[in-house]
């Protein structure tokens, strides 16, 4: 196959530079070189990238939300009113006081979080593999390090948004929805309010990422060499189990940070501590104190049964998604056209 494809690059008909058209002046060749490169990157272009990662995260997102709502209130209520410490009481708290709606208060501000930040986040995931794994899918390094710069990317689009959603989430919240919420934390705490757990969230999603995405090529890699000859027949299964492993052993590992931007997220409604400097070491001296150590561990159970099948679901739509435009491009080469 290697010997045939060579010649049909070669041939002019596949060439789009003739038909450029002459307005656009003299074509850079650095620009056609980034071009090529990223088109052949899995067949893709960074656009379909975008589409295929931001459907994945709202699927995501939309339907383990009410095991993270679940999870805020495990991590948030221990100074609030109401005093939850378990899943069961956590939501039967839930279910008493706003019944079934309650589990979906904030999902729309996840919504139109989830999208974008996850476009973001799957585009630099993949063209960072690109460039430092070096042509070796199997590097495992490059796999970390470019979830890290993809994590770093993605919070700055989702942070203000996980933010209003969180506040939204809790029990008696003074905001009626998602723009209430918006203007009031805007007029009473300025901008900052929305990034105030921005750097607990980097410090978290960082590890939480190379842990996660090291584990899922890794697991994928495995159960691809187990049955290689149906490979292609147990695609979909085995990026869901890949994405459940790495998911559930990555929020583990990060619960404690999450409880603490969930802590600052949440900072002054509801009766939750206001903390004076927002940071972490502030944060943890507080929950130390009035919950001890388990305090730092609070809603790790839902956070795992929220990330294992969301990350099952995220990858296995991501996985489809990029399989649909593959075809898809397949489709368009054949008919001669140049995307």
């Amino acid at each position: 196959m290697a010997t045939d494809a060579k010649p049909k690059f070669q041939n002019p008909d596949f060439r789009p530079i003739p038909q450029q058209p002459t307005d656009y002046g003299p074509l850079d060749l650095a620009t056609t070189a980034a071009t090529a490169a990223a088109s052949s990157h899995d067949g893709l272009h960074f656009w379909q990238f975008m589409i295929a990662g931001s459907i994945a995260g709202m699927v995501e997102h939309m339907a383990m939300f009410p095991v993270d709502t679940v999870k805020t209130h495990m991590q948030a209520l221990g100074s609030c009113p109401i005093k939850s410490v378990g899943i069961r009481q956590a939501l039967g708290s839930i279910m008493k006081i706003e019944g079934p709606a309650g589990l979906y208060r904030g999902i729309g501000a996840m919504g139109l979080g989830a999208g974008p930040a996850h476009a973001v986040y799957f585009s630099v995931y993949e063209i960072s593999k690109k460039y430092f794994s070096g042509g070796n899918p199997n590097n495992s390094a490059a796999h970390a390090v470019s979830g890290v710069f993809a994590t770093v990317a993605s919070d700055t689009v989702l942070t203000p948004m996980d933010m209003v959603k969180q506040r939204l989430q809790l029990g008696n919240s003074p905001y009626k929805g998602v723009w209430d919420c918006v203007k009031k934390v805007f007029r009473e705490d300025g901008i900052r309010a929305f990034y105030a757990s921005y750097r607990t969230t980097v410090f978290m999603n960082a590890p939480f990422t190379a842990v996660h995405f090291a584990t899922y090529e890794a697991v994928k890699k495995g159960l691809m060499e187990i049955s290689p000859e149906h490979a292609d027949e147990e695609r979909l299964i085995v990026h869901a189990t890949a994405g459940a492993a790495a998911g559930g052993l990555a929020s583990v590992v990060t619960t404690p940070l999450d409880v603490v931007k969930t802590q600052l997220q949440c900072q002054g409604i509801c009766g939750c501590d206001r903390f004076k400097s927002g940071s972490i070491g502030d944060v943890v001296r507080t929950i130390l104190r009035k919950d001890g150590y388990r305090g730092l561990v609070r809603g790790w159970a839902p956070r795992m049964l929220f990330h294992a099948p969301a990350a099952a679901i995220c990858w296995s739509t991501y996985e489809a998604s990029k399989t649909f435009f593959q075809e898809l491009n397949g489709g368009s080469s054949n008919s001669g056209t140049v995307t």
